[in-house]
């Protein structure tokens, strides 16, 4: 296993897209503001769950004011990474990071601070926006600063380390945090964190060449609106009901102005989403099977929470350090993807990764009320951290690999906007099923909450079935002609 210091050096880098080399980089110190900053929001949007209880105590929220504190963040999350991103390809990728650092930092501070409920969802939906900025330029960032080939898989594997063990970890940070200090601690200590990668993007970080031209206004509205209001409909659901015009309008909306979005962006010269990102059945599938795969995995960080507090009786502290075995070997085999690539297709790393992912979620859909942590959730919880880290790293490979330097922001976008539309409207969807399945939606009962665990991790299941069926019936067939093209000289199509 390499650390970033030891795979990645300090010399001259080549923008991509051109033939003439910049000034000498630091890539270990843009490689660390990449995935520290990175880590930084995913942190965010999972060590909120252990603080709820004592939040709520402390703010005075309602049951249905509580669920704001996440769909705040989510919403302008969501509604703004497609125009972040294209964003950054016209303004400057340094230029704008900096300012989302700015933006989360400054966001954090006000979280932490929050004397009551409104401000706290006013600052979450500012943390968002920072977040949105940050995320899929971080990626962006990544792909323009190492070459492809052997540098680009590594640090590919890295951000994918980051990724796959930032919600994990949070569970963990959120309810040591919680436990020991307080709910706020969670967020203050983004501040020094922010800070110190302000101070470091400055130094290190590069601007790479801009894309010329006009900013396609019409579409950074339809994206913008058209998602937002699409994650406002599912994330509404929860309190509202499918069956709700409120939620059936929203959805119409945002399905509307997404179609309108693909009309636009069909006409335009310089699209915020360039529909040609989708051209490829590879990169198509990998961004449906990434919507899939976070749509099943995020239920059971919200399931399993709830079983081991309500059902086993943990503390946030322990049932934050309850994922622990998930995270330590989703990190240590996420390092080891780029060596055993060298051996092993990455389509099939893929694939290993959702199958062991399955195993794992079905696993933990069979607990019961005598069921103990060891043989039943933290094996299973094995399985899956295992699935993840081979996971993530072909699927954000697939995602960018071919994607010319002007689209990079536009492709990190719509892999961003896929990870975080498919955990906005895969919790929605396991909530709903959960609910379904018992008389009432708020009871802590030991039956109630087995039952719902049960029932949502079924459906967790099943997502990641769908998302084998994508794997097998679009990326398979393209991967195998891209490589029969390979080996006949050609195409020098080549993944991770």
């Amino acid at each position: 296993m390499t650390t970033p210091g030891e795979a990645l050096s300090s010399r001259p880098t080549q923008a991509l897209g051109t033939g003439s080399t910049t000034s000498p980089v630091h890539r270990t110190g843009i490689l660390v503001i990449i995935l520290v900053s990175y880590f930084m929001i995913l942190l965010d949007n999972s060590i909120i769950f252990t603080g709820l209880p004592s939040i709520q105590a402390t703010l005075h929220f309602s049951s249905t004011g509580l669920s704001w504190i996440q769909n705040a963040y989510t919403l302008t999350f969501g509604g703004l990474l497609l125009l972040a991103a294209r964003a950054g390809d016209i303004i400057g990728r340094r230029r704008l990071f900096i300012v989302g650092l700015v933006i989360f930092t400054a966001a954090s501070m006000a979280v932490g601070l929050s004397p009551a409920g409104e401000w706290m969802i006013g600052a979450r939906a500012l943390q968002g926006i920072g977040a949105a900025i940050v995320g899929p330029i971080s990626l962006s960032l990544l792909t323009a600063t190492f070459p492809a080939g052997r540098e680009r898989n590594q640090a590919v594997a890295w951000y994918a380390a980051t990724a796959g063990i930032g919600g994990s970890l949070g569970m963990v940070v959120g309810g040591l945090l919680t436990d020991l200090v307080s709910w706020r601690a969670g967020f203050f200590v983004n501040v020094p964190i922010g800070i110190v990668m302000i101070i470091m993007g400055m130094r290190y970080l590069v601007e790479q060449p801009r894309t010329p031209g006009k900013f396609d206004v019409p579409g950074a509205l339809f994206s913008t609106l058209g998602v937002g209001s699409l994650m406002y409909g599912i994330v509404s659901s929860t309190d509202l009901g499918w069956a709700s015009p409120v939620v059936i309008a929203a959805i119409a909306l945002g399905v509307a102005l997404l179609i309108l979005l693909v009309v636009n962006e069909a006409r335009v010269r310089q699209p915020i989403m360039p529909l040609r990102l989708f051209a490829s059945r590879v990169r198509s599938g990998s961004f449906a099977i990434r919507f899939l795969y976070i749509g099943a995995t995020i239920g059971l960080f919200f399931f399993v929470t709830q079983f081991l507090q309500n059902v086993l009786h943990w503390t946030p502290l322990q049932a934050g350090l309850g994922y622990l075995p998930m995270t330590v070997v989703n990190f240590a085999v996420a390092l080891l993807v780029p060596r055993l690539s060298r051996r092993i297709p990455p389509l099939l790393l893929l694939a290993a990764g959702i199958l062991a992912t399955l195993v794992g979620m079905v696993w933990l859909s069979r607990v019961s009320a005598d069921s103990t942590y060891i043989l039943d959730v933290g094996l299973p919880m094995i399985f899956v951290g295992l699935g993840q880290g081979l996971a993530f790293a072909p699927l954000t490979s697939f995602g960018i690999h071919g994607v010319k330097a002007e689209d990079g922001g536009a492709a990190s976008g719509v892999m961003n906007t896929a990870h975080q539309l498919g955990s906005s409207l895969g919790l929605a969807i396991l909530v709903a099923l959960g609910a379904s399945a018992v008389a009432s939606q708020t009871s802590t009962s030991v039956g109630d909450v087995v039952t719902r665990v049960q029932v949502a991790l079924t459906g967790s299941s099943a997502l990641l079935i769908v998302a084998a069926v994508v794997l097998v019936s679009v990326m398979l067939p393209a991967f195998i002609a891209d490589r029969r093209r390979l080996h006949s000289g050609t195409s020098s199509v080549a993944y991770l």
